[in-house]
């Protein structure tokens, strides 16, 4: 099978950023966590902080792949094109975030991800990926 992780702005910076928030650990190391836990898959990662460049990745990979985690980051209180984005594709999504955003400000607690979304995932850390990824292996 073949899943892609999408994470949008600021989550270049995990384990720098916010570390109360976001843990101390990196996202390409815990990436290569992953990698080395799912070797019978294909497992792929893009990061952008432009928001245009989130919906080409979604286009460009929404009709091949088994299966999208997205962590859209600040743009999923904000982006309806993601949204729309996610609507127009074939390929499941499930929209994952580290932080529990219900416990933080009261704009993170809309999103424009969660009702094109397959499932939504949120609080549980990187582990939420680790997740997101056993979901789709269990349908």
């Amino acid at each position: 099978m073949k899943f892609i992780i999408i994470n949008g702005p600021n989550l270049n910076l995990l384990g720098k950023r916010e570390p109360k928030i976001y843990g101390s650990e990196t996202f390409e190391d815990y990436f290569n966590t992953l990698k080395n836990k799912y070797q019978q898959h294909q497992l792929d990662y893009y990061q952008s902080n432009v928001e245009g460049e989130l919906i080409n990745k979604l286009h460009e990979v929404g009709f091949d792949y088994d299966g999208i985690i997205l962590n859209a980051g600040a743009y999923t209180h904000t982006s309806v094109a993601i949204g729309d984005a996610i609507k127009g594709i074939q390929t499941p999504v499930i929209e994952v975030h580290i932080s529990n955003t219900f416990s933080r400000e009261d704009f993170r607690h809309v999103s424009y991800i969660s009702p094109n979304a397959k499932g939504v995932i949120l609080g549980f850390g990187m582990q939420g990926y680790d997740l997101a990824l056993k979901s789709f292996m269990t349908d």
